[in-house]
């Protein structure tokens, strides 16, 4: 039964599963009661998006520089700096 906003008073309904942002596929209500709207494949891919990468590289005659751009790693050791 629905009251006049359009909702069903007793929040979500068991029947109305909700529905992915990303591909429109349904997934679990625990997951939307969780914060997600989202499916957990695409959930999964836009994770991996922004996770950020980093690796730490010697410096010739210096320090270790960390390096979170993969087009900053190429040449950097190189005696003497960036060289592409």
């Amino acid at each position: 039964m629905k009251n006049g906003t359009g909702r069903c008073p007793e929040g979500n309904h068991p029947k109305i599963k909700p529905v992915c942002v990303e591909c429109g596929d349904p997934f679990a209500a625990a997951r939307r009661k969780a914060g997600y709207n989202l499916c957990l494949a695409c959930g999964e891919k836009t994770a991996l998006r922004q996770r950020k990468y980093w690796t730490v590289a010697p410096m010739h005659k210096s320090n270790y520089v960390l390096i979170t751009d993969r087009a900053d790693l190429l040449g950097i050791n190189n005696k003497g700096g960036l060289v592409k």
